[in-house]
């Protein structure tokens, strides 16, 4: 049986190893900050056809949006939008990577990631896995997605539109709703300074 000395030790020992708690982040136009929580993490394949995991891209913040490569209109939006941030803000997004994890494992293979990310920005990070492992990652964001029944053989994928701001830590930190490019240049601001 162990004391409470050893307790107590292991306990300080897993805290001390645990992320700072972070500053509050600013309050922003259509960005929910929420408290700084673990998402878990998941073996997935890149567009460039390599192992990675969510925990791989800690050490930068991350904006993360559940997406795939069929979708008629939120996705491209979102991911041009996010592109367009990227490109007019460079110097307030250096250093954030933008993270398209597929809600559509069935058709989205790292190739067709590829095709896809490379219309917005060559950086962009695409990742894919079966829909039923990437579901229980998205429950863990509070990003809910399910495949529409099929017709004549097409489907399509509801989703979330939310775009997730992760810290360098890998927490979720603030949820964005189509804020506007100050908004989300602020989020990223704001984490690239923690």
């Amino acid at each position: 049986m162990r004391t409470l000395a050893a307790i107590t030790l292991t306990l300080a020992g897993a805290l001390a190893t645990a992320a700072p708690a972070p500053a509050p982040l600013p309050v922003l136009e259509r960005v929910m900050v929420v408290e700084p929580r673990d998402v878990g993490d998941l073996q997935m394949t890149d567009q460039q056809g390599k192992p990675r995991r969510l925990a791989d891209l800690s050490g930068a913040p991350a904006l993360v949006f559940f997406g795939f490569t069929h979708c008629p209109d939120v996705c491209p939006t979102t991911l041009q939008k996010l592109a367009m941030i990227k490109a007019t803000r460079a110097r307030e997004m250096a250093g954030v990577r933008v993270v398209l994890i597929s809600v559509d494992g069935e058709r989205d293979t790292p190739e067709v990631l590829k095709e896809f990310l490379k219309r917005f920005d060559k950086d962009f990070v695409g990742l894919t896995a079966p829909s039923a492992e990437v579901r229980e990652l998205a429950m863990k964001f509070s990003a809910p997605f399910f495949k529409d029944p099929p017709k004549n053989g097409a489907y399509s994928i509801q989703h979330s539109s939310r775009v997730y701001a992760l810290d360098k830590h890998g927490r979720l930190r603030a949820e964005l709703y189509d804020p506007s490019p100050e908004a989300t240049a602020g989020i990223t601001r704001a984490l690239l300074a923690e």
